[in-house]
């Protein structure tokens, strides 16, 4: 088989993180090599641009977010997500390029008629590498603030309060339903274990019809 590039998307607090890992050991289960990675990360050089593009002390603009996104996504593709691919593995990525469309695109006013220049700079970052399965972890940002008070206030996001997510959980909406073969729409206000059947039932439909 193929390598699987497979995303999780969605809003702060909705547990992607936790997800994921739990999706890779289902899969390890069913024989399958798992990578798992997050970004902005993956690399050495890429958890050092995440530690400044996260740190609210640090003032930067959209733009500069986003090329040092772009940069950190540039190594993280080249050192550990095609390799990996190429190899016939499944990559398991807590977030990647439509986090960059929601965050520095539309949820900082652009359209999506006007992603178009965020698009070709990604494509350019990433040779062209798009996911072939998108999960987008959806909900009530007030439910999914309260999970996320629970752990602390932890990057210049989540400091923006629940204005910024709800832009953002219309940015991902809009794009989940301008690429509905790729992204799907996973309701995260149930339980884990809810939450998890939904992402399981998604990725082994996925797989079935790739086999």
């Amino acid at each position: 088989m193929k390598g699987l590039f497979i995303t999780l998307e969605g809003l702060d607090g909705a547990g992607k993180t936790t997800q994921l890992h739990k999706a890779a050991e289902l899969l390890r289960q069913q024989g399958y090599e798992v990578v798992e990675s997050r970004e902005p990360g993956g690399t050495e050089l890429a958890e050092q641009v995440r530690a400044l593009v996260l740190d609210s002390a640090l003032p930067l603009n959209n733009t500069t977010q986003t090329l040092l996104y772009l940069a950190a996504r540039s190594e993280h593709v080249d050192k550990l997500l095609r390799p990996a691919l190429e190899a016939g593995k499944i990559v398991l990525c807590d977030r990647f390029s439509d986090s960059t469309l929601a965050y520095q695109g539309l949820a900082a006013g652009k359209t999506l008629e006007e992603l178009q220049e965020l698009r070709q700079l990604n494509a350019f970052a990433t040779e062209g590498l798009v996911p072939d399965l998108t999960l987008v972890l959806d909900g009530d940002p007030k439910l999914l603030l309260k999970r996320r008070d629970a752990r602390g206030v932890t990057d210049r996001y989540e400091e923006q309060g629940l204005e910024l997510q709800y832009k953002l959980r219309s940015a991902f909406t809009a794009l989940a339903e301008a690429e509905p073969e790729r992204m799907r729409i996973i309701n995260a206000e149930g339980s884990t274990d809810q939450v998890n059947a939904a992402i399981m039932a998604g990725i082994n439909d996925f797989l079935e019809r790739m086999q």
